[in-house]
């Protein structure tokens, strides 16, 4: 049976993607030796670290004002490592708290400095994305969640601030076109569309390394890491050659408007049975429903054991809500083909034949 994955991550990668990556873990580059036994120092690896970076510019649109960094630590540790380069002591910092990830980026800034939240959708669960606030003109930066896994909301466009913006990117990152050069740092988690889990995305304008004036631990440091080119220390070469292969993967299906083409007909056909099925209602309350992950819940919860024994029998998997919402979430990231969604629908309008009065 075919499994239809709708997990939030880690998330389904193109078929072809991993066909690649299972033979370089057998035999990489005719080297005879397995991409995970190769040396980080060898010309083989360095030209994948060189190409995955490269090919992350060409996608955004980015010149050489710009480092592209491959770290470690997932973006939970980019929570901190955002305020410890950017944040001066005696400075401020301005974030928009859409959800759990943003919360989370708050509490980590707020051990380091003042940080003012100039923006919440927290009063309703995080069910819509705030707007109409002001961004202050004497913080060091503003920072922002493009899109919330859990909550299914996601902007649709992007502030016009008068400060560096910094932007977690994590689970929409290379879905569609964005403005990456009018941004301060970019950083996404790379398990949803762009590799395995392993490594994170680090976008940085050059003029703000070292903007804080902190004396930081090698690691901990932006400029250390550019100065290595993402190998300060031994980087997850697995993680990196994956993400290197999907990028490239993006390119051959005709760049960063392509994806939004295909995403968007994915999540119009979702959104337009979860709006027309009578059982079904989306948990996103105003217009920022996610491209990506798209969040609904039956109205009657008593139809909750046929319906997921139908999505078993279908072959669809992770499709479970996360315990925040409930309900139901389909991530639907740049490999999801749209027959999958299909299916789904097609369950969906299955349980309503049966069972809607």
């Amino acid at each position: 049976m075919k499994i239809h994955n709708f997990s939030a991550g880690p998330a389904i990668l193109p078929r072809t993607v991993l066909e690649q990556a299972s033979a370089a873990l057998l035999d990489f580059n005719g080297t005879g030796l397995s991409l995970i036994e190769v040396s980080h120092r060898d010309k083989d690896f360095e030209g994948v670290m060189h190409e995955a970076r490269a090919a992350v510019k060409r996608l955004l649109g980015l010149g050489d004002d710009f480092e592209v960094l491959y770290l470690q630590g997932g973006a939970s540790l980019q929570f901190a490592m955002v305020p410890m380069n950017l944040l001066r002591p005696a400075g401020k910092a301005a974030y928009v708290n859409t959800g759990t990830w943003a919360t989370k980026a708050i509490e980590d800034a707020q051990k380091l400095g003042e940080v003012q939240v100039i923006a919440s959708s927290e009063d309703k669960n995080f069910s819509y994305l705030p707007t109409g606030y002001t961004i202050p003109q004497d913080v060091d930066y503003l920072h922002i969640t493009s899109n919330n896994t859990i909550y299914g909301t996601q902007m649709q466009s992007f502030p016009d601030s008068p400060v560096p913006v910094v932007c977690d990117m994590s689970s929409d990152i290379f879905s569609r076109p964005v403005p990456a050069a009018s941004m301060g740092l970019i950083y996404a988690g790379a398990q949803k569309n762009m590799g395995p889990a392993g490594t994170t995305l680090v976008v940085i304008r050059k003029d703000l390394v070292g903007r804080s004036g902190r004396k930081l631990n090698a690691m901990l440091d932006y400029g250390v890491h550019i100065k290595g080119q993402s190998m300060y220390n031994t980087p997850p070469v697995f993680a990196v050659y994956v993400s290197m292969l999907t990028l490239q993967w993006i390119e051959s299906q005709g760049g960063l408007s392509a994806m939004e083409k295909r995403n968007r007909a994915k999540a119009d056909l979702l959104y337009s049975e979860i709006n027309r099925n009578s059982l079904f209602r989306p948990t996103v309350t105003d217009d920022s429903g996610s491209l990506m992950n798209v969040t609904f819940v039956l109205k009657e919860t008593t139809l909750e054991a046929v319906f997921e024994g139908l999505l078993r029998e279908a072959g669809i998997s992770g499709l479970k809500g996360h315990r925040s919402v409930g309900g139901y979430r389909a991530s639907i990231y740049n490999a999801m083909p749209i027959e999958s969604v299909q299916v789904l629908v097609d369950v969906m309008q299955a349980l309503e034949n049966k069972y809607a009065s």
